[in-house]
Formats: C-alpha cells, structure tokens, sequence
C-alpha cells in the first residue's frame, strides 16, 4: 500500500506539515449541542480530548455521527476551526466537506484545507440521487479544488451511489490526493476488494463500526467509527492488538465492546451514541431537532451494556 502525506498544522489559519499517514481508530465526532440547540464548543473540546486521550489515530469534524446536515455552514467552519484548535497537532483532523453543491463543498473544502485539516472527507449529495457520472464529476471537482489529502466517503445508503472498488481506483489514479476511502456500504466483500485490489492506489477505513474486527484482520488501514466516541481506548485496543498479531486478545477484547456496539447500531445511530456517552458520565446533549433522543427499551439496553464495561475497564479485559 502506499503511503500518503498527511499535512497538519497545530496553527490555524496554515496549511500543516505533519508527515504521517492516517491510519487505525478515527473517531468520527458527535457534535455536543447545549439545551438551546447551539452549538456547545466547550464540550466539543472535551470530546477531542476524550478521545485522544483514548488513544485514537485522528477524529473527524462534521461527519454523519457529527450531524452536519443539520448545520448551517458558517456552523461547519466553526466545528472544524474548534476540532483543529483543541487537536493543535496532537493527531490528525479529517474535515468532512461534502455538501449538496459542488460550489458549497468546494468553498467548504478551500475553508478547512486553510484552517489547517489533515485530510477532508467528502460525501456525495443525498438528496436526489446522482448518476455514477456526475458523482466522479462532483469528486474530481472538489478534489482538485485543494491539495490536501482527500477521503472518499461511500455512504450509498445515503446517496443512493455506490462507489464500487473500480471507480474508487479509476478516482484515486486520475485525482492525485485522493488517498483514502471511507466505506460505509456495510459489504465487507466489498472492504475486502479495496484493501486487497486497490491498496496500491488508495488506503481503506470501513465505516460500518460492527465490521471493524474483521476489516482489521483483512488488511485495512483502519475504521472511522462513530462508536469510538465512547469506547475510544476499547477499539484502539482492539486494532493494536491486531496490528501486533495477537489475534486472541483482539478477539477476547472485541467480544467485551461488540454487544454494545451493536446496541448502538440498533437504535437511531447519532441517539444511540449521545446516549451512551451519557451512560459513561460525559453528557454531549441530544440530537439536533427533529431526531429525537432514544427511546426508553434503547436506553435500557444500551445502560445495562455500558455499565458491564464500566465494571472491567480496557486494561482489566485484555487478554495477553
């Protein structure tokens, strides 16, 4: 596979220089919003903290899990000048820039690479569905509108466009810094032909969090995971230990997180998530109206979980 340059800078407002490709757990960031529905800066700065403090190897600004198309745009320009501030460099930042214009994604993009993000991820429109050509034509554009490394964001649940393993490849060869996907099909067969067909070209994160020990095992780069929000140092745990090559603890140690995680999944995902950092004592707020918070058997189930972990934390649950 080879490598990319990921630029970072601790200094808004300058591109970075930081040389260190991306790869393992990155969060994808629930955005904390006060009791009025704005925007909570302060909390959001604990949550980069939590995180890195877990050990993640970089979070993402304005991802799904961090409801961005909910916001307004001058409120995306601010999640990600606050995500890149509290980082200052300590890991990478992915700023996710897609939006329902190319004009929009581009100036959103040209706004983030100047703040100082790491790499931006893009997703396609996802409202009316594009046709396969015009969603390579609104990549290419928002690529080549920056020099930063890009993420290509497959959420075709979403957009209604799957990017299949040969378009990401046609992507990667014709647009220099697209350098990583985000595969959020949910199609592991699909995860496979990317890392195994097209890991010379482009390095792939799975997106769907219930797949991340078997997309490890399989070669890949790493996941960006909403649930690592609230099991950051648990997951980080999980793909170090394969990294290593002790599969049994990396096993042993997903068997602790997995019946939580897909607790999470179960339920509305941005609740689920809220919720279940409420349960670890680090309230983020509800989601932004009109999601709703989840509903009582959700938080039920998902307390009872997270109060098993909380009673053998990632150190005590290692296998070694």
């Amino acid at each position: 596979m080879t490598e990319t340059v990921v630029h970072s800078k601790p200094n808004p407002g300058q591109e970075g220089t930081m040389s260190t490709p991306l790869s393992g757990v990155v969060t994808a960031l629930a955005t904390p919003f006060t009791p009025e529905g704005r925007l909570d800066e302060a909390r959001l700065r604990q949550l980069v903290d939590r995180n890195i403090d877990g050990g993640v190897g970089g979070v993402v600004a304005g991802g799904s899990t961090g409801e961005f198309a909910s916001m307004t745009g001058d409120e995306r320009r601010l999640l990600v000048e606050t995500v890149i501030d509290q980082t200052a460099g300590r890991v990478p930042v992915v700023a996710q820039t897609g939006a329902m214009s190319a004009v929009e994604a581009i100036e959103l993009s040209k706004h983030a690479q100047r703040a100082g993000a790491d790499v931006l991820m893009v997703v396609a429109p996802y409202y009316e569905a594009l046709t396969v050509p015009e969603t390579l034509d609104y990549l290419r554009r928002v690529a080549d509108s920056v020099q930063v490394p890009v993420m290509l964001y497959n959420l075709p649940v979403a957009t209604g466009v799957n990017l299949a393993p040969d378009l990401v490849r046609r992507l990667a060869t014709e647009v220099g810094n697209i350098a990583y996907i985000k595969d959020t099909s949910g199609d592991m067969s699909q995860a496979a032909q990317l890392i195994h067909h097209h890991g010379d070209v482009i390095s792939t994160f799975v997106g769907w969090d219930s797949l991340c020990l078997a997309a490890f095992v399989e070669g890949a780069a790493g996941a960006v995971a909403g649930t690592a929000n609230v099991i950051p140092a648990e997951l980080v745990s999980v793909y170090t230990s394969v990294r290593s090559g002790d599969l049994v603890s990396a096993r042993a140690q997903w068997d602790r997180v997995y019946p939580l995680i897909d607790a999470m999944l179960s339920g509305p995902f941005i609740a689920a998530v809220k919720a279940a950092l409420r349960e670890f004592g680090f309230p983020a707020g509800t989601p932004r109206e009109p999601v709703h918070d989840v509903d009582p058997a959700t938080l039920a189930a998902i307390s009872s979980l997270a109060k098993s972990l909380r009673a053998a934390p990632v150190s005590e649950g290692m296998t070694r």
